[in-house]
């Protein structure tokens, strides 16, 4: 199948992620167990940061002539590391050797003097409450240790910060804990078991989806058995995965679709592919634009295949990515098709289809019982770009039916009329709806009689849906909502 002479054609293009947007801080892990730290003072903060410490496995010396009982009392609570208070005032000759020097003082002068003398001694420095006077800043934590998250808001909302320590301290289980723990007992073992990188990246993608689908219990040894023998059975070689990206709004991505875009190693994808979905791939991976966009300079089908091919001969994981679902009008066929022919493995993960996007962000069922039978999906053009000569009419002029066409703007204006001809009433509800789960998602809404001439007036742009049919009818929606709300008052 080749495609049509009227669009341009266009090569495969390697493309490069924009890179990280600026950050206000530089986000680093300063390991301390066994280093000696000094904490000079006793201001708020103190006892707090004494505790931090420790717990990363610190000697930490506290330096203060007048501790408050909350600072006594930190030596007898630790449950690691270890912290001596000596009651006096720092001296220059406290901070020789320390790694880490923490300034909890009240007087500025002497915190100035005091990160002067640590700086001077080879130590980074933090200051309580002086963010002008600090090498580093402690953030928000989230301990799940050998997982660690660091929170940061550079100051700006603290508040903030620890609402979201609190999200992601809800959605990451305790026992994360012992899964990372036995990942970093086990990780010199499966790399000397496999030394090739795609061996060891399956059996820790098995060992990450073992711990999410079990993280309350503790991983033993019979799981690093398992995991080793299911790695080693692991087919070898390249293959391609088929993957639906959805309408537009990355959220609607299923986890499987995750889970494959962070195992791939070259993704091929499509122009309506929103490009946050690609941050979600490997930072390693390659990623590859095979445009085909309607009516304008396209890949050629021909080409795309033989890509996925020869990559996955090579030996890579590749990601074929689709906007909406590749078994809708994605051509996915062909592309399964020339992967089975080459011998390529090949399997496809569904994603949520334009029409299923645009339905929700709609709000309309678009099989109400009220309305709808039936639902169709059409396609709106041929391989020349015109209407398809082969629509069944009948089923598009029936009133009993939700027709969702594809690709309907270049045939918009017959196709409509073509259906009145056929018996689709005229005043049938009609909208075209651009951008579909995008934050620009417009809906423009008429009849089959007088849709083409509003579309034209507006002038709108992006990808389309035609959504035609009774279940789309604003006026019985407003009749079912008075009728649902006089319930409620009864």
């Amino acid at each position: 199948m080749t495609d049509t002479p009227l669009r341009a054609a266009r090569a495969p293009r390697e493309t490069k992620a924009a890179g990280l947007e600026p950050l206000a801080v530089l986000p680093v892990f300063v390991p301390l167990r066994g280093k000696r730290v000094v904490l000079a003072g006793s201001s708020g903060g103190a006892p707090w940061k004494v505790k931090v410490l420790a717990a990363a496995g610190a000697h930490v010396d506290v330096y203060a002539p007048e501790p408050g009982e909350e600072l006594r009392g930190v030596p007898g609570e630790i449950v690691d590391g270890q912290v001596i208070l000596h009651e006096r005032s720092w001296t220059p000759d406290d901070l020789w050797g320390a790694a880490f020097c923490i300034g909890a003082l009240e007087d500025e002068a002497e915190c100035v003097a005091f990160v002067a003398a640590a700086r001077g001694a080879g130590a980074i420095v933090n200051a309580v409450d002086r963010p002008h006077l600090c090498d580093v800043k402690f953030g928000a934590i989230v301990n799940r240790s050998p997982l660690v998250v660091g929170i940061s808001t550079e100051g700006a909302a603290p508040v903030f910060g620890q609402t979201v320590r609190a999200r992601i301290e809800a959605m990451l289980p305790r026992g994360f804990s012992r899964w990372v723990a036995a990942a970093r007992d086990w990780r010199d073992g499966v790399t000397a078991r496999f030394h090739g990188f795609s061996e060891r990246r399956i059996f820790w993608e098995r060992f990450t989806d073992r711990a999410f689908a079990e993280p309350d219990r503790a991983p033993s040894e019979s799981d690093l058995a398992e995991l080793l023998g299911e790695t080693e059975a692991a087919p070898r070689g390249g293959a391609v995965t088929l993957v639906g990206a959805g309408p537009g709004d990355a959220e609607l991505l299923t986890l499987k679709a995750l889970r494959a875009l962070r195992s791939a190693d070259v993704i091929l994808y499509d122009d309506l592919v929103a490009p946050e979905i690609l941050d979600y791939a490997r930072r390693e991976a390659r990623t590859m634009l095979v445009g085909k966009t309607g009516h304008g300079p396209s890949c050629r089908q021909d080409d795309i295949n033989a890509l996925m091919v020869q990559l996955a001969r090579s030996g890579k994981q590749v990601v074929r990515l689709k906007s909406g679902d590749p078994l809708v009008f994605g051509r996915a066929g062909e592309e399964i098709e020339a992967c089975r022919t080459a011998g390529i493995p090949v399997t496809v993960v569904p994603g949520i289809s334009a029409a299923q996007g645009a339905a929700a962000a709609l709000g309309v069922s678009l099989t109400h019982r009220d309305a709808a039978r039936r639902l169709q999906f059409v396609t709106g053009h041929d391989r020349r770009g015109a209407l398809p000569d082969d629509l069944n009419w009948g089923a598009l002029a029936d009133p009993s039916v939700t027709t969702v066409v594809y690709m309907p703007k270049r045939t918009l204006r017959a196709l409509l009329a073509r259906a009145v001809e056929e018996g689709l009433a005229p005043q049938t509800p009609a909208l075209l709806v651009f951008n579909a789960t995008r934050p620009n998602q417009q809906a423009l809404r008429g009849t089959a009689a007088d849709l083409a001439d509003r579309v034209e007036a507006a002038g709108l742009d992006g990808p389309a849906l035609l959504m035609v049919g009774e279940a789309f009818s604003e006026t019985r929606r407003a009749v079912q909502a008075e009728v649902e709300r006089s319930r409620v008052a009864v």
